[in-house]
């Protein structure tokens, strides 16, 4: 199996299934003498593990990161990047393959099962193997070594949507997505949706998710106007996360039903003749290149296939079958989406700001 790998001078391949003994991811292209440690990768993860409250999968991972290669300890006694390929491993430790006995000859409505075994003549049925978003968890860890390479730029991410429940914009407080378990920056929003998603929660059914990524202090200058663009490079990485299904730059879709006078970003000249805009409808890129602006990165996320209803389906050999899906699942998969959404965020970033230190200094 080819493309578990993305970036090009940054550079990111996750390898391992979601039971299998381990997973992890190499990158490869992070400059030398950045100061990285365990502990620099940890926190992102906590933010993204399984099983923190009753919203999300009951799969207890502690996600503890290694760091196996890339890193030495210099005359100071600091670690430090070297240059090499950096190799970082999560292990496995509290899956239950028998949840999945089941549906081994079942494809389940929704899931990868039948694209991935009509192409490959083989599947791991055991929580989806490469096609689980257990492979997320090394996209987070890459995320933090990117972070380190771009220290001025500061990533957030917030979800702002859960079914068709939506956050009022005039509430953002960005202090409050610490405050509950949804990545919330809307407390009102964040009680709604808590007595909300119970009432999925307790009939075994799922519920989709809009979650919004944003990237302040990002230098004018990312990105090329062509096949290199930032918002085309964004919206693929933020596309390959499991269970997304549509991305947007800034105004998005919203901006078919804008008129030019309204979406257009005006400009005038701030301290230091530097131009300043007067919005950002845009989201912090024009013609593939960043203005300077707040890159703001939107995606719709699916409500987790694996329910308790029924569903229609067949096996492997041609029987139609009804299938309901056991196992520890999340009734909202968008919620653990936020951490991944900005690790993706700064892997591309990173990317961009050392092809763009290659190009033009």
């Amino acid at each position: 199996m080819s493309h578990n790998t993305f970036g090009h001078l940054f550079r990111v391949t996750t390898w391992g299934e979601s039971h299998g003994p381990a997973i992890g991811c190499v990158v490869d292209g992070c400059p030398p003498l950045i100061p990285l440690t365990e502990t620099d990768l940890q926190g992102w993860l906590e933010k993204r593990k399984p099983g923190q409250s009753k919203y999300t999968t009951q799969r207890r991972e502690a996600d503890e990161v290694r760091i196996l290669s890339g890193v030495m300890v210099d005359g100071d006694g600091v670690q430090k990047t070297t240059g090499t390929p950096i190799s970082l491993e999560i292990q496995n430790t509290d899956q239950r393959s028998k949840d999945y006995s089941e549906i081994k000859e079942r494809f389940r409505p929704g899931h990868a099962d039948y694209t991935y075994d009509a192409k490959y003549g083989i599947r791991d049925y055991r929580g989806g193997g490469r096609s689980s978003a257990r492979e997320t968890a090394a996209r987070v860890a890459a995320g933090g070594v990117a972070r380190k390479v771009i220290p001025g730029i500061r990533i957030r991410g917030a979800l702002v949507q859960i079914g068709p429940h939506k956050i009022d914009r005039s509430r953002w407080d960005w202090a409050e997505i610490d405050n509950n378990p949804f990545f919330c920056p809307d407390r009102q929003a964040a009680g709604e949706w808590a007595d909300y998603l119970d009432g999925i929660r307790k009939s075994g059914s799922s519920v989709g998710a809009v979650v919004e990524v944003i990237a302040e202090d990002v230098p004018v200058g990312l990105g090329a106007p062509i096949y290199g663009k930032l918002d085309a490079d964004l919206a693929a990485a933020m596309m390959s996360i499991n269970a997304v299904k549509g991305v947007e730059i800034g105004n998005g879709f919203e901006a078919a039903s804008l008129t030019g006078e309204e979406n257009a970003d005006e400009m005038r000249i701030g301290q230091g003749k530097t131009p300043i805009f007067l919005s950002n409808n845009a989201g912090g890129v024009l013609g593939g290149i960043s203005s300077g602006e707040p890159v703001v990165v939107r995606f719709a996320v699916k409500p987790t296939s694996s329910i308790l209803t029924p569903r229609k389906s067949v096996t492997r050999t041609g029987e139609e079958v009804d299938v309901m899906t056991k196992g520890r699942h999340d009734p909202c998969v968008g919620i653990r989406a936020v951490p991944v959404g900005e690790a993706m965020m700064a892997c591309v970033l990173a990317d961009h700001f050392l092809r763009n230190r290659a190009q033009v200094g």
